[in-house]
């Protein structure tokens, strides 16, 4: 690490190291460390030491008889030598003994990374909690897609902009989730001071805001991942980004997605915390013929491509135009139909990200001459976009069905028909939204809109009505139906169990679609879509739909109390009877909650976001887990 550069630097000029083991990380029982094992001779001289890395043998079992089995052969292949001043020739004289010397030529030869995209570190708002937002929270006009300046997005009026902030191991695009509030050009954050005026934020690289760039995760537990930006973005540390002029920028996306530069950088920086300054210090070597770099350069364009289609697939994505089943199984007459063409459609982007990436290795490999050290082999956990899954698929159909119910999204136009602002009923046409924005999910259909009664329409109006049956019946085989269930109790069994789970996890804990929930006998539950909440919706969901409900069951037990009225097993009946009163039980427990905040017609403001107003209704809804 950077700190210790002095130390290294100091051994290989007034000592060297004659041997050194270094242990997998779980070398020792009890304990995960970085260790290694040495002996120095305090004297510069020019004898090679001897090293054994025993990184790929797992478990301290394996530590002893793997470093006696190097030294008894000295052509084991996790045996180096190595002088002290082969260290010297690599940026920050990191002890990478198992450099090769086409490896060192490299950074000999090659031209600093930075010298070509000047890697930068973005802003530290001191407050996350205050100025991100993850886009889905906010109002979508609200948002400034898009912008190409500070002096632009300052014109344009808007709070929220895109926000480049890191997250997991992907390559070539994706991972744009957040927003930071950047409104009148950042006036709140520039001036956040504490009590004794002091400056809390640090928003440096102002000039690079907006600008097209190359950006990676900070911190990765295993793996490097490098994403092209276009412009409009802001960025933080953990999403620290490069920007190259715009003719280099898909041949340095194409290297930092190689083979080769995770290789290198872990020589740079084995702590795996990709700072600025591992990436300015990556060696760029360049081919002789224009006809290779041309190659890489279209392949890492295609690459760009089949990631943004992925991305877009799913509806975290702002650019989520609509569901897969209906973008590559339009036509079909099954959902299973849909499903199919949709695999297909993916597997084929899948594979054919693995061949450009595998090709993009071979290059690379042949301009740095390390075709004796690795090979092009891409893994599948190394493919960073996703593969057809027919469960997931699923439950993401689902998802969308709900925005559609909702009014989220319409089967009559592309991408978001709604998300704060007017709602415009011309939107829809195809599928009707919900009017009154709240969707009872219960045990059984007592009110019109019940949540699977409107995503039975939805699935008609998707495929039609002619195999309206048959294509319920697939979605709940692939939800777990079970002996003696419909396909309506199964989906409706998802709704009231799982579905809400599912929506708080796709929305990173931040969901838009809010579930009212009376408690875990679960007589009461109904949906709320958050941009669509109104100070009276809690009153009306208490006044049409939780009082209501009460009276029907009500009405049940005193059905099921009666033996005249009841044809049903002795057993069973008290079953269902016993059911109904811990529901009435805890409905009733649930209004005088639901009466409060009724009464007090909370308002809500969606710039807050989720967290700061979900907590305001936290005693009504489910909890987020």
């Amino acid at each position: 690490i950077k700190s210790y550069e002095w130390l290294r630097k100091q051994i290989i000029s007034d000592a060297q190291i004659t041997t050194l083991v270094q242990l997998e990380y779980s070398g020792f029982d009890g304990a995960t460390v970085p260790i290694c094992t040495f002996t120095l001779r305090n004297a510069n001289a020019s004898d090679v030491g001897t090293y054994i890395r025993l990184s790929d043998f797992r478990g301290s079992e394996n530590q002893g008889p793997k470093t006696l089995e190097a030294i008894e052969d000295t052509n084991a292949d996790y045996r180096f030598t190595a002088r002290g001043r082969h260290y010297a020739n690599i940026p920050g004289s990191p002890i990478a003994y198992w450099a090769s010397r086409n490896v060192i030529r490299a950074f000999e030869e090659g031209t600093r990374l930075g010298e070509i995209a000047p890697p930068r570190q973005g802003m530290a708002t001191s407050d996350n909690d205050r100025f991100l937002r993850l886009w889905h929270e906010v109002k979508e006009t609200d948002v400034g897609f898009d912008m190409a300046s500070r002096t632009e997005a300052k014109e344009s009026g808007c709070r929220w902009f895109p926000y480049n902030k890191g997250g997991e191991f992907r390559k070539w695009y994706g991972n744009n989730d957040y927003l930071v509030n950047w409104e009148n050009d950042g006036e709140e954050i520039r001036n956040l001071r504490n009590e004794k005026g002091k400056l809390l934020s640090r928003p440096q690289n102002m000039d690079c805001y907006f600008l097209p760039s190359i950006t990676w995760t900070f911190v990765s537990s295993s793996r490097f991942g490098a994403r092209s930006s276009p412009e409009g973005f802001l960025f933080d540390v953990g999403g620290s980004s490069a920007f190259p002029d715009e003719e280099d920028k898909l041949y340095v996306t194409a290297f930092l997605c190689s083979k080769l530069a995770f290789e290198f950088l872990k020589m740079l920086n084995p702590t795996l915390n990709f700072q600025v300054g591992n990436i300015r210090d990556l060696p760029l070597l360049f081919p002789s013929s224009p006809d290779v770099r041309s190659r890489i350069e279209s392949l890492a364009a295609e690459c760009i491509d089949i990631a943004k289609r992925d991305w877009d697939s799913f509806e975290t994505s702002w650019d989520f135009v609509r569901h897969p089943f209906l973008v590559y199984g339009a036509g079909a007459d099954t959902i299973e139909e849909a499903y199919a063409r949709w695999e297909k459609f993916a597997d084929g982007e899948f594979e054919r990200m693995r061949a450009n990436e595998e090709e993009i290795n071979r290059h690379f490999i042949d301009i740095y001459r390390l075709g004796d050290e690795m090979t092009p082999e891409v893994s599948d956990d190394d493919v960073t976009i996703n593969r057809a899954d027919r469960d997931r698929d699923v439950r993401s159909f689902i998802s969308y069905a709900v925005g559609c119910i909702f009014g989220r999204y319409s089967l009559d136009v592309d991408g978001l028909a709604y998300a704060g602002g007017e709602f415009e009923w011309d939107n829809y046409e195809t599928f009707i939204p919900d009017t009154d924005n709240i969707i009872p999910v219960l045990d059984d259909a007592y009110f019109p809109n019940d949540i699977v009664r409107r995503f039975t329409e939805f699935v008609g109006a998707c495929f039609g009505k002619k195999h309206l049956d048959k294509n319920l019946d697939w979605i709940a085989e692939t939800l777990g139906k079970r002996s003696g269930e419909t396909a309506a109790d199964t989906i409706r069994r998802y709704f009231i169990n799982d579905f809400y789970r599912d929506h708080t996890q796709t929305y990173k804990k931040r969901p838009i679609y809010w579930m009212f929930s009376s408690g875990k006998q679960k007589g009461f539950n109904a949906l709320v879509y958050m941009h669509r909440y109104q100070r009276d919706t809690v009153a009306r969901l208490r006044t049409k739909y939780l009082l209501e409900l009460e009276s029907r069951l009500q009405a049940a037990a005193r059905s099921l109390r009666d033996p005249e009225t009841s044809s049903a097993p002795r057993g069973q009946t008290l079953r269902e009877l016993e059911k109904l009163e811990r529901q009435l039980a805890e409905i009733k427990e649930y209004d005088e909650k639901v009466h409060h905040l009724a009464d007090r017609m909370i308002e809500i403001d969606l710039d807050d976001g989720v967290a700061v107003n979900y907590a305001k209704f936290e005693d009504v809804l489910e909890a987020i887990r």
